[in-house]
């Protein structure tokens, strides 16, 4: 019996992990699909009869297109309005990628994704082709053309940039859904105090609405200071019935491997809120409400539908 398409052909058997490393390399799903894209009319476009090995001539391809677009991306975001934030996905989701180990599991983290701006394409390439995919450094030095020593210092180099001096606490989906909907009551109740209990003393909070919507273009430091802001945006007017089109839902999630609360209204979603648990509380709140980074996890959403909402306001 002959094999599927999807079977036979090399590209289509590896097209799940070029996304998911992609995904960590770019920090956008949209980004990561036309990076895979790309690489797919090269594979199609090359003599295949002259490689030997089409995992590793993917992976090659894949890693340099994305580091073409990490140096094109940085000029861009020298204009960005605004903070930027990655692209949220929604558990599931293929782009998330392997989740066997902690490390895994971190480097697609919201939180992981958003220091790893800090990287250099280098050293962003190094770190997720050896942190999540645990390629040899022989093997990550043969895609980046560089030496096997040289790919190691990078990868010391990338963790030192990444290192927080807080480690991030792993949840289950269980108590990630009791996370959010603790942190959604806090938020809802009115009062500072509650929301001030759940945060560390130095928390951060961070919102990306790019050039359509608003949204605070300086981080906020600080527990009193994220609780006074958030009281703020959750507190209902008018305004925001009429720029929601009337009420809007709020609902418990799993976001990247961590506790988010989404707002929806007239079935889309509006902003997805990620909480960053750790040992001393939540260390960080990274809301993403620009449009145009939401499309794909409003499909997943839809498609996963009916939800319950935990509240709906305004």
């Amino acid at each position: 019996m002959p094999l599927p398409a999807y079977e036979a052909d090399p590209f289509e058997r590896s097209r799940g992990r070029l996304e998911a490393i992609a995904y960590r390399m770019l920090g956008s799903a949209g980004d990561a699909e036309d990076a895979v894209q790309d690489a797919y009319l090269r594979w199609h476009a090359a003599d295949r009869e002259r490689i030997e090995t089409p995992e590793a001539w993917l992976t090659k391809v894949l890693t340099n297109l994305c580091l073409n677009q990490l140096t094109s991306a940085r000029v861009r975001r020298e204009t960005y309005v605004g903070q930027w934030l990655p692209e949220p996905v929604l558990a599931g989701d293929r782009m998330l990628g392997p989740a066997d180990t902690a490390e895994q599991r971190e480097s697609v983290s919201i939180a992981m994704l958003t220091l790893m701006e800090r990287l250099s394409p280098n050293e962003r390439a190094v770190y997720v082709l050896r942190e999540a995919f645990g390629y040899p450094h022989r093997e990550i030095a043969e895609i980046l053309d560089l030496t096997e020593g040289n790919c190691q210092q990078i990868h010391r180099r990338a963790k030192q940039h990444l290192a927080t001096g807080r480690a991030r606490t792993e949840v289950d989906a269980a108590a990630a859904r009791r996370a959010v909907e603790e942190f959604l009551a806090a938020a809802l109740s009115g009062d500072t105090e509650p929301l001030i209990r759940l945060l560390t003393d130095d928390a951060v909070s961070v919102a990306d609405g790019g050039a359509e919507v608003r949204a605070r273009r300086t981080p906020v430091i600080g527990a009193l200071h994220i609780a006074r802001y958030l009281r703020g945006l959750f507190r209902p007017s008018e305004a925001k019935r009429a720029q929601v089109g009337g009420s809007a839902s709020f609902h418990a999630a799993v976001v990247n491997g961590g506790p988010a609360a989404l707002i929806s209204a007239g079935g889309r979603i509006l902003g997805v809120i990620c909480l960053a648990p750790t040992a001393e509380g939540i260390g960080a709140v990274h809301i993403q409400v620009n449009p145009d980074k939401l499309e794909r996890i409003t499909r997943q959403w839809a498609a996963a539908g009916p939800h319950r909402p935990f509240a709906q306001i305004w």
